[in-house]
């Protein structure tokens, strides 16, 4: 997924178990972020300071989505236990993560292995990518986030 990129036509289940096209949402500012797995230290971290922030990013118009691996069971409690206030999506067959690049080799503690790179798109309202952050890190993002925003 490069800048200038469409907002791609895929599937998500949400949380109440209906499919949720990432095309749909052409026609507003979107934010889309990936990320490894709920109720985990730098997702929470993560997830938070989207929920923390939300009324900023809403002040802007745009629209907020995460996506892991999770299943959507997985998604409620992590949306009840942490009063999360935007969109979750479950994408277990890896097919938007494949498609936006964000499944991939990665390093830890020197071993390489394949999982979730974190990273986060942003989509203006005709659906285009206008900026990618790649393999960031979970604390301090959303701050930097809205920082290039603005």
């Amino acid at each position: 997924m490069e800048t200038g990129d469409k907002i791609p036509s895929i599937e998500l289940l949400n949380i109440k178990n209906e499919k949720s096209n990432l095309s749909s949402f052409i026609g507003q500012k979107v934010i889309i972020y990936f990320y490894p797995r709920d109720n985990t230290s730098g997702c929470t971290t993560e997830a938070c300071d989207f929920r923390d922030h939300k009324n900023i990013f809403d002040e802007s118009g745009y629209t907020i989505i995460g996506i892991s691996r999770d299943s959507i069971g997985s998604h409620l409690k992590f949306i009840e236990k942490h009063s999360l206030n935007f969109i979750l999506l479950s994408d277990p067959d890896l097919i938007a993560h494949k498609s936006f690049g964000t499944w991939g080799l990665k390093k830890s503690y020197g071993k390489e292995t394949m999982g979730v790179i974190r990273s986060t798109f942003v989509f203006d309202e005709t659906g285009t990518l206008v900026e990618k952050y790649i393999n960031i890190k979970a604390k301090g993002h959303v701050e930097k986030l809205i920082n290039s925003l603005h």
